[in-house]
C-alpha cells in the first residue's frame, strides 16, 4: 500500500507541473491529498490560487498593524507601529486596547514593531516587543499586567528611517528569534560585530542562545537587507521573508552561521559563498514581508505586490523559472532548491498592502494590511487597516 500511495503522489505532482487533470492517476481514484499541499492541486494556467483560499475579516479600523502573536486562549496580540499600542484581537473580532509603549518612537518605518508571546505566558504573563527609540532599535520584555513598563534585554540594534527589520518569534527550541535590517547602511549586514542585517537567536534574558554559531554572539545568520518574516515548518526548518532592493525580494531557508549575501548579491546568484533564496520575486509583484507555514505550504505576504503567494515546499530542486505572464499582471519570479512546484498567487490587489502572516492555533493564517502607512497609491480603504483570517481549502 505504501508503494501505491507514493506512486500516486508522484503522478499527482507531475499533473501539477504539466497541467494535466489530477482527478485520476493510472486509471485509479487518487488518494485524498493534504489540502495544504499545493503540489497536488490542479494547475491554473493563470498561476492564480484564489479558489484555494478562503478569507474573512477579523478586525477593522486599525492603524498600521505590524506585529501579531497568539495568546494561549486563541486571541491575538497586535502591535500598531505608529500609535505604539498593543491591542488584543479576539477570534470574534473584538478589539481591546491593552497598553501603549511610550518608549517607542514612530519614525518612518520605525516604531512599535514585532511582538512574541512567552512560551510560559500562562505562568508569567510576559510578552516581548521590538521597538525603535531615538537612538536604536531594541527588544524588551513586558508583563501584561496593566502597569508594567518594558524592560530592555537587547539594545544597540542599528536604527534607520528604513530597514529596521523588527519581527520577533519563539522557535520550537524555546529560544527567541529576531530579524534586524541594515538600517540603510549596507556594510552592517556583513559585519559580525554588528546587530544590523541579521537574524538573532537569544534566551528570554537577551543572552546568546546555546549552540549559536559565533562565540558569545546573538547572530544566527547574516548578510540580510531587511528581513521581516519568520516561520518554522513541522520539521523545525526556519523560513524568512526578506525585502530586497530594486531587483529581487526573497523567501529564504535560514541556516545557522550562513551568509545570505547582501549587499554583494540579491536573489538567486549561484555563488557558493552565499545561500540562495528558495524563491525570489521582482518588487513590482513582491516586496515579501511576512511568512507563515501551514503543512507543506508557505504563505508569503507582499507589500508593493499586494498579494500572497502559496509556495509548495519540498526538498526536490526545482529549475529556475523564466518570467511568466498571467492574464492580468506580469508575474516574475525564480525558484531554487527547496520548492516543489511553482508558487501561486492569490488575493491580488483585493486588500492592498499585506504585511504580517502568522499561523493561528486552529491552523488558519492571520495576516495584516498596511494601507495607512502612506505607501498605497490608492490610499486606505474605509475599513483599513484590517486583520484577515485565511483558510487554505
Amino acid at each position: 500500500m505504501a508503494c501505491v500511495r507514493r506512486t500516486g503522489i508522484a503522478l499527482l505532482t507531475m499533473c501539477l507541473l504539466t497541467g494535466c487533470s489530477p482527478a485520476r492517476a493510472g486509471g485509479r481514484d487518487r488518494p485524498a491529498a493534504d489540502p495544504t499541499d499545493f503540489r497536488h492541486a490542479p494547475a491554473d494556467p493563470s498561476g492564480r490560487a484564489d479558489g484555494l483560499v478562503g478569507v474573512a475579516t477579523i478586525a477593522r479600523h486599525l492603524d498600521i498593524p505590524w506585529g501579531l502573536a497568539f495568546l494561549p486562549d486563541g486571541s491575538a496580540l497586535v502591535t500598531e507601529r505608529r500609535t505604539r499600542r498593543i491591542v488584543r484581537v479576539a477570534p470574534t473580532g473584538t478589539v481591546s486596547p491593552l497598553t501603549r509603549i511610550t518608549e517607542a518612537t514612530a519614525d518612518n518605518e520605525g516604531g512599535l514593531l514585532g511582538i512574541a508571546v512567552s512560551p510560559q505566558y500562562k505562568v508569567n504573563k510576559t510578552v516581548f516587543v521590538f521597538y525603535t527609540t531615538s537612538i536604536d532599535n531594541r527588544i524588551a520584555r513586558l508583563r501584561l499586567d496593566g502597569h508594567s513598563r518594558p524592560q530592555p534585554i537587547v539594545t544597540g540594534i542599528p536604527k534607520g528611517g528604513i530597514h529596521d527589520g523588527g519581527r520577533l518569534a519563539f522557535g520550537p527550541d524555546g529560544y527567541l528569534y529576531a530579524t534586524t535590517g541594515d538600517a540603510s547602511h549596507t556594510e552592517e549586514a556583513q559585519r559580525l560585530d554588528s546587530l544590523g542585517g541579521k537574524i538573532l537567536r537569544m534566551t528570554p534574558d537577551g543572552k546568546p542562545a546555546r549552540g549559536n554559531p559565533f562565540p558569545h554572539s546573538l547572530v544566527w545568520s547574516y548578510g540580510h537587507r531587511n528581513p521581516e518574516g519568520l516561520a518554522w515548518d513541522a520539521n523545525g526548518t526556519l523560513y524568512s521573508a526578506e525585502i530586497g532592493e530594486a531587483v529581487w525580494d526573497e523567501l529564504n531557508i535560514i541556516r545557522p552561521g550562513a551568509d545570505y549575501g547582501w549587499p554583494a548579491v540579491e536573489g538567486i546568484g549561484g555563488n557558493p559563498r552565499y545561500v540562495d533564496p528558495v524563491v525570489a520575486w521582482h518588487p513590482e509583484v513582491g516586496v515579501s514581508a511576512g511568512v507563515a507555514v501551514v503543512g507543506s505550504t508557505a504563505v508569503v505576504t507582499c507589500l508593493r505586490g499586494q498579494r500572497i503567494y502559496l509556495v509548495p515546499l519540498g526538498r526536490t530542486p526545482a529549475p529556475a523559472a523564466s518570467p511568466t505572464t498571467s492574464s492580468a499582471t506580469p508575474v516574475q519570479w525564480r525558484t531554487g532548491v527547496g520548492v516543489a512546484a511553482r508558487p501561486m498567487e492569490a488575493l491580488t490587489e483585493r486588500y492592498g498592502r499585506l504585511r504580517a502572516a502568522v499561523t493561528a492555533p486552529d491552523g488558519s493564517v492571520w495576516i495584516t494590511t498596511s494601507n495607512r502607512d502612506g505607501r498605497n497609491d490608492k490610499g486606505p480603504a474605509p475599513d483599513d487597516d484590517r486583520v484577515l483570517r485565511l483558510t487554505l481549502r
